[in-house]
């Protein structure tokens, strides 16, 4: 099956680094549809596309935290703590959203949620163990295409806490 090559352009969440300001690195590569039809994560993909650790690649997750959406942001080897991340933003209980409902919130597709750019500003926690690195990769709004920057930056633009949110797979 041949695949198209995405070519970097500007996404929502492009259009926030920019005007920013923020030092930041554009990083394209394949989407295959069949390789996450055969269980590979979008996340775990593009670790293996980029040649990155899957560590550094974060995926971007949303969940109902007593009722309101909240945006968590973890490696991509890793698992969403339901209950630590309730307790980030001083909830009691947390379930992941569906589908729809994350992208309805966001603007983007799943696979290609970014923490940047999403149409309304949502409570984000980011795991603190990211924090370690010097840049970390993160959607850049579409399935195909990252966007590799600073956790410190991060945080700043999403307006983030950190906290210990995963549990390791």
């Amino acid at each position: 099956m041949s695949r198209k090559r995405v070519t970097p352009a500007a996404t929502p969440a492009t259009a926030v680094l920019a005007r920013a300001g923020v030092q930041h690195t554009v990083r394209a590569y394949d989407h295959d549809p069949d390789a996450v039809a055969a269980g590979l994560s979008y996340g775990e993909e593009a670790a293996r596309a980029l040649g990155v650790e899957p560590a550094r690649v974060l995926k971007t997750l949303l969940a109902g935290v007593d009722g309101r959406l909240v945006v968590a942001v973890l490696p991509v080897d890793a698992r969403l703590d339901l209950k630590a991340l309730a307790a980030a933003v001083g909830g009691r209980r947390a379930q992941m959203a569906d589908p729809v409902s994350a992208e309805r919130a966001t603007g983007y597709v799943v696979g290609g949620i970014s923490p940047l750019g999403q149409r309304r500003r949502l409570p984000t926690v980011l795991e603190q163990d990211a924090t370690r690195w010097p840049t970390v990769l993160v959607s850049a709004g579409r399935r195909g295409l990252d966007v590799e920057l600073s956790p410190v930056d991060l945080v700043r633009l999403t307006a983030a806490v950190t906290a210990a949110i995963t549990t390791r797979r």
